[in-house]
């Protein structure tokens, strides 16, 4: 097998994961925060990425060792209560975050083709329901990762505008921290929009759906996949090389923005679509383009990613078939799922709400109510009974405690700062 063969067998769920997180409303998120902070949160970048891989890590083994979703493990080993408020959160949350990625790929049609805007998001929608309904996951899977190519565009986007590289090195660097309860609310939405509920279910059910496909489990959550320990290596280095992309395009994004938008004292940032047509007439059409297409790209690949994962979640929670290897009519419930979930994001439009207060409210909302997930999947990883032989490390519990009270303390610490003001 050659090394380029290779490398495409072993990107997988995790690389698949860590490029999702990078979506329209992420790319909104991170706009915001070069927008409105300069550099002064590139250390985020930096910091989170340990953290995100341990966690996701985490997440692929359960999958991989058990064959069964995080849904269908809370439900078997925990009370129903924390499942159906875990789920309930993540659903919400998902559709939202559905909505807000459908108007930002729509709006961004509009500037970049000059397609009217009801057309696009209907178009768009329609797609990203077909691809997760009719097309089989072999096929889905791959396209999928091709679509992970579209993020360079950040990269080349940062390159191609003029850097103080001097100065983002010392941000990247040097922590800046603040109390101020806007530079809190910020860093709470960064920690929820990277380190985000989804991605944990997605990735677990993901590894499920591989070792499915590659014969190694004859069905979800029937029981146990075989695998070498070269598996469990695949999958580590799969999702390290998935989170360290999802973090590269993350940097590249606050550095373009807080280059352009935030240099020229354009602070606010509402869409990710915005965020694009602000750059145009700073850093050319060249800058702008290369935004759009990013803005694209990463919607089709996340809008299933986003739905999937609700759609996990909800089946696994009632016991439905589930699966994109399976064939519509034989998962009734879970394609169901899939199409709501996109339909309700969809409708979402119509609502007139702002977008990007409700997105930036989810994304706080979800880096409040992750850590408890967390601490739980840090349970399931250390219970000898569930994962068998591959329980956590020291390192994995020590990094995987650590960014959990990190993240609980922002969220706490944020919440009375509010209350105060």
């Amino acid at each position: 097998m050659s090394a380029f063969k290779r490398l495409l067998k072993i990107l997988g769920p995790g690389f698949i994961t860590g490029a999702s997180d990078d979506d329209p409303s992420g790319i909104a998120t991170y706009s915001q925060t070069g927008a409105q902070w300069g550099y002064s949160q590139l250390w985020t970048a930096l910091f989170f990425f340990p953290f995100m891989t341990i966690i996701q890590e985490m997440c692929g083994r359960i999958g991989l060792v058990t064959g069964k979703g995080l849904a269908q493990t809370i439900k078997a080993h925990y009370p129903a209560p924390i499942l159906y408020g875990a789920v309930l959160i993540l659903f919400v949350a998902n559709t939202v975050n559905i909505g807000a990625d459908l108007g930002a790929m729509a709006e961004t049609g509009r500037l970049l083709f000059g397609w009217p805007i009801l057309p696009c998001l209907i178009g768009i929608t329609l797609l990203s329901i077909g691809l997760q309904v009719f097309i089989p996951y072999q096929s889905y899977s791959k396209f999928l990762k091709v679509l992970t190519l579209s993020l360079f565009a950040y990269i080349i986007t940062a390159l191609v505008v003029h850097q103080d590289w001097k100065h983002i090195l010392h941000d990247t660097l040097i922590p800046q921290l603040s109390l101020n309860p806007a530079y809190l609310m910020n860093l709470v939405g960064l920690l929820g929009t990277t380190i985000s509920p989804y991605l944990f279910f997605w990735q677990t059910s993901e590894e499920v759906e591989q070792a499915v496909e590659e014969g190694r489990l004859s069905d979800m959550g029937q029981g146990h996949p075989r695998f070498a320990p070269a598996d469990i290596q695949d999958m580590q280095w799969d999702t390290a090389g998935g989170m360290f992309f999802s973090q590269l395009i993350m940097f590249f994004i606050i550095v373009t923005t807080a280059s352009t938008l935030g240099a020229k004292g354009l602070t606010q940032i509402n869409t990710a679509a915005e965020a694009a047509q602000a750059l145009r007439p700073i850093a050319g059409e060249g800058a702008f383009a290369l935004f759009s297409i990013g803005i694209l790209g990463t919607g089709l690949l996340a809008v299933p990613v986003l739905a999937g994962s609700a759609a996990y979640a909800l089946s696994e929670t009632f016991a439905w078939p589930n699966g994109l290897y399976k064939k519509p009519k034989s998962a009734l419930g879970f394609y169901g799922i899939i199409t709501a979930a996109t339909l309700a994001g969809f409708c979402i439009h119509f609502t007139h709400l702002p977008p990007f207060k409700l997105l930036y409210y989810t994304a706080i909302l979800n880096g409040l109510c992750a850590p408890p997930l967390m601490a739980l999947i840090l349970l399931i990883a250390n219970n000898p009974q569930i994962m068998r032989q591959q329980q956590n490390r020291t390192l994995s519990n020590t990094l995987g405690w650590l960014i959990t009270i990190l993240m609980a303390l922002a969220g706490i610490t944020l919440i009375l700062n509010l209350i105060k003001h």
